[in-house]
């Protein structure tokens, strides 16, 4: 006899145990017949990350390789980046990530219950890929002074060998990245657990740190320009954006959303 089990497309993604158990009469035969794991999947047309073109599909989930754009306007750089998604055993690894979260340890059957919902395990995944609130996360972020006896952020190409290291220290931050290390390690995470993604990198990129919505610059009476405001202007900043739908929203918020791993303000 051939039997075909199908998952509910709204499933929490993880490992899961498979069991038989056959009734009959009176009596209960049960056979361990072993362990599988569930992922988000942008082929099935009731998921979340539902993707409908193929050769999408094709670049933001199967595709290991990518380009980051960094430098300055004036002066835009191509690097390439290793993602390694499908490498032994990033899954594990990520896999791991949600059950080390800080959202995990608080509450975990609530947390459980929520990892069918990709823009949860998108926050989720956001806050691991950095260790700058002290939750176990992978890369401790540094932008100036001395990278003496831990590694430069320029020397990483590629994510695996960052989330091995992350592994290989029992969880502790790796030294050290930004925005473009976080962008790629989490490209590679959300790839992995089948949510697409890619990275969107934006030159003379505004950083408002009274969330006024604009960039404020301040001057004297005589035009001199004086140095109190915290707003400031990057030359490139990289994040993350992953397709899915918002439900909570309305269908005009569908497609492809805004992640930032680069710990530069607490979130709420």
């Amino acid at each position: 006899t051939n039997f075909t089990i199908s998952s509910p497309a709204n499933a929490v993604i993880g490992r899961y145990n498979l069991i038989l158990q056959v009734t009959s009469g009176n009596k209960i035969f049960s056979r361990f017949l072993g362990q599988f794991v569930l992922l988000f999947n942008p082929w099935c047309p009731g998921d979340d990350v539902y993707v409908a073109n193929e050769n999408e599909r094709q670049e933001y989930v199967l595709n290991e390789n990518g380009i980051i754009f960094v430098g300055n306007a004036k002066y835009i750089e191509a690097r390439g980046w290793y993602y390694g998604q499908f490498q032994d055993p990033i899954l594990n690894i990520c896999l791991t990530m949600l059950d080390l979260s800080l959202y995990y340890r608080q509450d975990p059957a609530t947390d459980v219950s929520r990892r069918g919902d990709p823009k949860y395990v998108g926050r989720v995944i956001s806050s691991m890929i950095n260790g700058n609130d002290n939750d176990n996360g992978v890369l401790l972020g540094k932008w100036q002074g001395s990278f003496y006896s831990h590694e430069n952020p320029s020397r990483w190409d590629g994510s695996v060998v960052i989330l091995h290291k992350w592994r290989q220290d029992n969880y502790k931050p790796v030294q050290y990245g930004q925005c473009w290390v976080f962008a790629g390690v989490m490209c590679t995470v959300l790839r992995c657990l089948g949510i697409p993604t890619r990275l969107v990198s934006n030159f003379n990129s505004a950083h408002d740190v009274d969330r006024n919505l604009s960039i404020d610059k301040y001057y004297d009476s005589s035009g001199k320009c004086l140095n109190i405001g915290k707003d400031s202007t990057w030359d490139y900043h990289v994040w993350n954006e992953s397709w899915f739908i918002r439900p909570d929203l309305g269908t005009s918020y569908n497609g492809w959303q805004v992640l930032d791993a680069t710990p530069q303000e607490q979130s709420k």
